[in-house]
């Protein structure tokens, strides 16, 4: 995860909707939902380390009676989700990047291809890399977490000793903006806190390369709760150090802030270098993102639901190349929608469409969960049917904390289908909703004249053998 650089790039979109104090105030929400939704799905991974994760946690733990059509329904929206947050790396990298190049280039005129170009080069180098390359992925992680502490640290320090105003404390914490057309402040408060909640999401993806992780069952999930802890602390930080050092209240107009922010302190070519950093991590993470979702995308394919031409490992590279190219394509098709388009429109519908997915997922799995629990079926003796992993909830806490992770998930997920900018013309509408209410549809539809007759279930052979294994 790189939440503090979303954050930074990003942070936009919340000016847009609700201003500073959205930012100011919502991340500490934002962190402590994304907590409890951890520890949650952390839970589920220490009894069941797999790559396709959610579905077969909720294929583990459903009613009998209704166990196949949740479970095909849950690997639909996962797989989906982790497809249109590839969508959103992407474009929130690319529209970066062009912002970069119209101010270091003042006769640069923007073209909404250009974007979708974007998009696609850094879906095919970073899927050339995952091809030819897979061995360099955990350096490249590794790089990644270097740069994400070292420019965290440059970007704290140069903005607060270079800035030549700072903000007021009634501006960072009770400073609102609303550009988008909404009066009603309460709308915009919770529109503007999706963009937090996007750099939030997203932790289950160490679980679905569980399968090439030594020690799964106590890596993975505290690995999951010390991200969120990790990288919550750095956002806030983050944030707050950006609110106070940005200087002219102009910059709220701006897009992509963070720009003129180190602009303003450094100058064109030191601010730009600043700002360039964020896009490697970006980029690393386009990478190990595309790594997780071919991962996905295999293990669904491996399991009956995605046809088994994806399933094939490739003899040489010893990588699911079928299963790496597809949501390449997917997506590619999808940044289509950037022609004659807002650019800040597609992306928040990316965004928004990545966090309908998996917080579906979550809402599922962590449901799953606590029917289990409240059903006795879970727990730590040989009485019963799942037995808790070697890490869990401390006891008496586990019920509550998925209840309130439920309850999170599901208010926000309220929120996302909302328009960003009123009145709604179809240049700047959130598709985000007509399209997952599309892949829901054609999910149940394909069950109904597919799955439910010749869908065998999860591979149990696999899951054999990765338990065995751990």
């Amino acid at each position: 995860m790189s939440s503090w650089e979303v954050m930074a790039m990003n942070m936009g979109a919340t000016f847009y909707n609700g201003g500073p104090q959205t930012l100011a105030w919502g991340i500490i929400a934002v962190v402590i939902g994304a907590l409890a939704q951890a520890s949650s799905m952390a839970e589920l991974a220490a009894i069941q380390p797999i790559a396709g994760a959610q579905y077969h946690w909720t294929h583990l733990l459903a009613p009998e009676n209704h166990k196949r059509f949740i479970t095909w329904m849950q690997g639909w929206v996962t797989w989906f989700a982790w497809v249109s947050a590839l969508a959103g790396s992407t474009s929130s990298e690319a529209n970066i990047l062009l912002g970069l190049i119209s101010v270091n280039y003042t006769d640069y005129v923007y073209h909404s291809w250009h974007l979708t170009l974007l998009i696609i080069a850094q879906l095919v180098v970073a899927g050339l890399i995952n091809m030819y390359a897979f061995r360099t992925i955990p350096w490249i992680e590794l790089f990644a977490g270097v740069m994400h502490v070292l420019l965290f640290i440059i970007f704290v320090v140069v903005l607060s000793v270079k800035t030549p105003a700072v903000s007021s404390s009634n501006f960072v914490f009770f400073e609102k903006s609303v550009f988008s057309g909404w009066e009603n402040s309460f709308v915009t408060w919770n529109i503007g806190l999706l963009v937090p909640a996007w750099g939030f999401i997203g932790f289950d993806g160490v679980v679905h390369m569980s399968e090439e992780v030594r020690k799964a069952k106590q890596a993975v999930p505290r690995a999951m709760i010390w991200t969120i802890l990790i990288n919550g602390v750095m956002a806030y930080g983050i944030i707050l150090c950006l609110l106070f050092t940005m200087g002219n209240a102009s910059v709220l107009h701006s897009s992509f802030p963070i720009i003129p922010i180190c602009i303003n302190a450094t100058g064109l070519k030191a601010g730009t270098a600043m700002v360039c950093g964020l896009l490697v991590i970006t980029f690393c993470v386009v990478t190990a993102s595309l790594a997780s979702v071919s991962r996905i995308t295999w293990a669904w394919a491996r399991d009956g639901a995605l046809p088994h031409y994806f399933a094939k490992i490739h003899p040489y590279h010893r990588v699911p190349i079928r299963s790496l190219w597809l949501p390449i394509i997917i997506v590619g098709i999808l940044s289509v929608l950037n022609v004659g388009s807002n650019s800040a429109t597609v992306f928040s519908a990316f965004t928004a469409l990545s966090s309908l997915g998996l917080y579906s997922s979550y809402i599922i799995a962590i449901s799953c969960m606590l029917h289990a629990r409240l059903t006795g079926r879970i727990g730590d003796g040989p009485q019963y049917s799942i037995r808790y992993g070697e890490w869990q909830l401390p006891r008496g806490w586990g019920t509550p904390i998925n209840v309130f992770a439920l309850l999170w998930t599901m208010y926000l997920t309220v929120w996302l289908p909302f328009p960003t900018t009123i009145p709604v013309t179809g240049r700047n509408m959130n598709y985000a909703g007509p399209i997952y209410v599309f892949v829901v549809v054609a999910a149940v539809m394909y069950w109904y004249s597919h799955g439910r007759k010749r869908w065998p279930g999860l591979n149990a052979t696999a899951i054999a053998m990765v338990e065995a294994e751990r």
